[in-house]
């Protein structure tokens, strides 16, 4: 698979990375089995060996098991460690947690964050993580603490890059100025389905800080492919029918399915777009590896949005 920089950083990575959200098949770790613990780590062998070299985590996807489970593969696979990139996330403080009347809330307080790397860290079965990233945006956050957290753990050796994800663009200015370290990825949703990126100064702000955007949901919860799930924060009707059938025209002229032909999509931004796929479907993620290979001209990438708007340009 073709690769690219990460920001301004060392690091290495495949034009697409893996998303470990669904590894374990469930939300709830009381729930998982040993069925879905192996279709797990059958997902994680597929994507390593398809080309695959980020593979993105949280410690809040089933409370740490996607973290185990990742972990196990890596121990599990002889190379695969050396080959591949690391990424995991931290600052979604789950209800109940860590006191019984605990809300549900986002923390980036330094003591959070250097706590939550060593346990993710306990978890990964890791002495460092390649990239570690604010997941949510703390209403009460301090650059400076942040700042201070980060530079600790890059000190220590347990981190080597610091991103964030789903940050307004004058919050991640504000982490920056704060922060001696360069913060080179932004995660956000992007897709056909969710283009505020494009017009918010997300991307704008990517290309002219040379940050690396993360597009977590490419294929809108599975709309822009074969699934019929909603995506995750989308209220609204979209014109489902009409883009699937556009995407399929180009599809057959490049000689690829649908979503392969959305994913192209992302990626002919000159930002560099990185999608994240997250299916745990061993062919699809075969299927998906194809994407980087199309180059979708200026015309059909026009028209896929026109369609995917639902109306005209300004």
């Amino acid at each position: 698979m073709q690769t690219l920089t990460l920001g301004v950083s060392s690091l290495v990575s495949s034009r697409l990375a893996y998303g470990c959200w669904r590894l374990a098949g469930t939300s709830k770790p009381a729930e998982v089995t040993p069925a879905s613990r192996a279709a797990g780590k059958r997902a994680l062998a597929t994507a390593y060996e398809a080309g695959y070299t980020l593979f993105d985590n949280a410690d809040v996807y089933c409370r740490g098991e996607a973290e185990r489970l990742l972990g196990e593969v890596l121990r599990e696979i002889s190379g695969m460690r050396e080959r591949v990139l690391i990424a995991t996330k931290c600052g979604i403080r789950l209800p109940g947690v860590p006191h019984p009347d605990s809300p549900h809330r986002y923390d980036f307080s330094a003591t959070h964050i250097l706590q939550s790397c060593d346990e993710s860290l306990r978890r990964l079965g890791l002495e460092t993580i390649d990239l570690y990233q604010l997941h949510r945006p703390d209403f009460l956050a301090d650059p400076e603490e942040v700042a201070a957290a980060f530079t600790r753990l890059r000190e220590a050796g347990k981190v080597r890059y610091f991103g964030v994800s789903n940050c307004r663009p004058t919050l991640l200015t504000a982490l920056q100025r704060a922060c001696p370290l360069p913060l080179i990825v932004q995660q956000v949703e992007i897709s056909l389905f969710q283009r505020a990126p494009f017009t918010d100064g997300t991307l704008d702000q990517c290309l002219s800080e040379r940050i690396t955007p993360l597009a977590w949901s490419p294929l809108a919860g599975g709309l822009l492919g074969d699934g019929a799930k909603r995506p995750l924060e989308a209220p609204v009707n979209y014109p489902v029918a009409a883009t699937q059938a556009a995407l399929d025209a180009v599809a057959q002229a490049h000689g690829t399915t649908r979503a392969v032909i959305a994913l192209a999509w992302l990626l002919k931004h000159p930002s560099r777009i990185v999608p994240i796929i997250g299916t745990v479907n061993p062919a699809r993620i075969r299927e998906l590896a194809r994407a980087p290979e199309i180059e979708l001209t200026c015309e059909e990438w026009y028209r896929l949005l026109l369609v995917a708007r639902g109306e005209p340009l300004p």
